[in-house]
């Protein structure tokens, strides 16, 4: 008798649905899906929404490490099984879709699925040049430079062609935390950009791909 083929593994299945190991998780705005200094035994997935990476400083001094989106792994770092606890906290910005990966499954699945190993390690390689480049950031631009730019990833731009996009509703309170300023000049910075048909806001945030002239202008 004729063996039957397995069908062939598609990574875009695995990370879309829930299975043996896999939950699919709804998470709220504001929802904290894991926090600094807990176990790291699951990996995240994020199929809709955005999540705020952070961590918190022995003071007590909060600071924004990454915005995250769909197509993002979040908590990655427990698959390196020397890393037993989360370094950072994850926060939705908005309403998420994310699907909770167990290690043990995801480890099994990127020692016997090469597409899924090759769809994680291009991952954490973009990964690491963003980290570079927020690095960069935070050490020559300017204040508005910054917002500038988390503004335009919040808005995903370039992601899939996007050029103009609606972001999550987000308090400037948020914003300056993330810039690493006072709330007064995200505001100053905010109506500067409005004016000049950058951005608009009318009951909600839209990013123009004419933001980027902050950015690129010395």
């Amino acid at each position: 008798m004729k063996r039957r083929k397995s069908p062939a593994f598609d990574p875009e299945i695995f990370l879309a649905q829930a299975g043996v190991g896999r939950t699919l998780l709804q998470l709220e705005k504001k929802q904290v899906l894991f926090s600094q200094g807990e176990a790291a035994d699951e990996i995240f997935f994020i199929r809709k929404g955005k999540i705020k990476l952070s961590v918190l400083s022995p003071s007590g001094k909060e600071a924004t490490l990454a915005l995250l989106g769909p197509g993002d792994f979040v908590g990655e770092e427990c698959v390196a099984a020397a890393q037993s606890l989360r370094l950072t906290t994850a926060t939705a910005l908005a309403d998420c879709t994310v699907l909770k990966i167990v290690r043990k499954t995801m480890v099994e699945a990127l020692h016997e699925e090469h597409a899924l190993s090759d769809t994680f390690v291009a991952f954490l390689l973009a990964r690491n040049a963003r980290i570079q480049e927020d690095l960069t950031d935070q050490l020559f631009n300017s204040s508005e430079k910054r917002l500038a730019r988390i503004l335009l990833l919040l808005a995903q731009f370039g992601k899939d062609g996007a050029s103009e996009t609606v972001i999550p509703k987000i308090s400037q309170e948020a914003l300056a935390e993330m810039v690493g300023t006072t709330r007064s000049r995200v505001s100053f910075f905010m109506n500067r950009f409005r004016k000049m048909g950058f951005i608009e806001y009318k009951g909600e945030l839209r990013v123009h791909s004419s933001l980027l002239n902050v950015i690129l202008h010395d």
